[in-house]
């Protein structure tokens, strides 16, 4: 079983890495994480992923995690999905994080490798299982090596499949042939974490997106997923094509999609705020270019 483009997600397919907002202060500012997050579910989104990369997990707190589920479940209701990042380097609390989001009223977890110890794959496994049978949410395993130094690799996500509470992926793997064949053979649902990505993996069979670009362009997205469902592939690709400058803008030219998606937001007068340090805000001259890349992408 696959999921295929007729098939339900169990997240949705068009899901926002959220950022997390700030007040100038650098306080987390829970309002205008409820404005952004109506924002974004009015605009096509039909699943919100919290305190994942974009939304700066490293530095904010347990208790802020926690507070974010709750003021985002309050602004959106049962409307769209919830998922929340709780993954850490250490499995003790990423499993203590997986049960506070399951009380805070998040409707799936994202767990990432465990970075910088580097484990090997049994330990990678056990790790995952641990968490996933933590609490009685549905978990989505986020393979993105080019941040943990550990990949997931495709043979353990086929034992991985096994798990009931197991469900889905986020792929920043740039393993294309890796990830069809997890797809052809689980009823995992794959999701491209690379916005490149975002029509290619649909096309073999993915779930959708879980996109950083989603937070400026979330309708532009939506389109590329609903004009492939609908079978015209020309436009579906045209559309892609046309939101590539803007994802290159923001997710690959030098500066974190977290400080890209920021500096655009706060341009377009939506909530977002400072990112916390180490990273710092994006200069004049890159807030510029992608302001123009963006009007490009939404002309």
């Amino acid at each position: 079983m696959t999921y295929a483009a007729s098939q339900t997600p169990p997240f949705g397919r068009a899901l926002c890495a959220m950022v997390t907002p700030f007040t100038p202060s650098g306080a987390l500012d829970l309002d205008g994480a409820q404005r952004l997050a109506e924002w974004l579910v009015g605009h096509g989104c039909d699943g919100l992923v919290l305190s994942g990369t974009t939304g700066e997990s490293p530095t904010t707190s347990d208790a802020e995690k926690a507070e974010l589920v709750t003021a985002v479940r309050e602004a959106v209701g049962d409307r769209v999905s919830l998922v929340t990042g709780v993954g850490t380097f250490d499995t003790r609390h990423t499993v203590e994080l997986a049960r506070s989001a399951e009380k805070a009223g998040a409707d799936g977890v994202l767990v990432v490798s465990p970075y910088y110890s580097r484990p090997p794959q049994d330990a990678l496994e056990a790790h995952f299982r641990e968490v996933a049978d933590a609490s009685g949410l549905p978990v989505m395993l986020y393979d993105i090596p080019g941040r943990t130094g550990t990949r997931i690799e495709p043979e353990t996500l086929l034992r991985l499949a096994g798990h009931p509470r197991i469900v889905a992926v986020k792929d920043c793997s740039y393993d294309f042939l890796g990830a069809q064949k997890v797809i052809g053979r689980t009823g995992l649902a794959y999701y491209a974490g690379c916005d490149e990505h975002n029509l290619a993996l649909y096309a073999v069979g993915g779930a959708g997106y879980v996109s950083t670009v989603a937070n400026v362009v979330p309708e532009q997205l939506r389109a590329v997923l609903d004009a492939f469902e609908a079978g015209d592939t020309p436009v579906s690709a045209r559309l892609q094509q046309r939101a590539a400058p803007l994802i290159e803008s923001m997710m690959a030219a030098g500066l974190p999609g977290a400080v890209t998606a920021k500096a655009l937001l706060g341009a377009l007068g939506l909530p977002a705020g400072p990112v916390r340090a180490p990273l710092r805000p994006a200069g004049r001259e890159a807030v510029d270019g992608l302001r123009d890349a963006y009007e490009r992408c939404v002309a």
